[in-house]
């Protein structure tokens, strides 16, 4: 799935859960964690390429496939990020080390749960990583029906959502305060 759609679908679960469990959650945080993954992988490669292009050493933004393979690493990175076995214990070391657990970080493995069954070929994901190299041949999530579903889908969510915390009963739930009475 696209960077964006990670980011608003994640946002998305994490505003819902914040509501359901009433627990105290950062949505940017959230969407952070949502697309983590994503920049942990290529964010280096994409920062060579760019210097490359305008330093006049390469011609096109996109890799050659006659050019040297400088970026092996890459797959490393993406295998290591899209792993669910790498999550837990990133998430259990950080809750080791803060003494609380970071729900925001959920985001990360969102992001994989959503990437399983949307990758194929070379993205297929690893998530049992480093113990298994099984990558389920999902769907193609660059195909135009499911980049329409899923954005028809983000906009049904994000307005569902708008349309219920705009509702009198659920108006400042959150916020308590602001819906007393200023006589007290």
């Amino acid at each position: 799935m696209d960077i964006i759609a990670h980011a608003l679908w994640t946002a998305a679960a994490a505003d819902i859960a914040r509501d359901k469990t009433r627990q105290t959650l950062r949505l940017t945080w959230a969407a952070f964690w949502g697309v983590f993954p994503d920049l942990f992988s290529f964010t280096v490669p994409a920062v060579v390429r760019i210097w490359w292009y305008l330093s006049g050493t390469t011609h096109s933004l996109l890799p050659d496939a006659h050019s040297a393979p400088h970026f092996q690493y890459v797959w490393q990175l993406y295998h290591c990020s899209h792993s669910l076995l790498v999550f837990a214990a990133v998430f259990g070391l950080v809750w080791a080390i803060l003494r609380r657990p970071v729900f925001e970080m959920f985001g990360w493995a969102l992001h994989i749960l959503i990437d399983i069954p949307t990758h194929q070929g070379i993205f297929a994901v690893h998530f049992l990583w480093p113990l298994s190299n099984y990558g389920f041949n999902g769907i193609r999530w660059e195909a135009r029906w499911f980049m329409v579903g899923n954005y028809t889908a983000l906009l049904t969510v994000f307005t569902w959502r708008w349309l219920r915390h705009k509702r009198p009963d659920s108006r400042n739930t959150r916020f308590p305060s602001l819906t007393e009475s200023k006589t007290n």
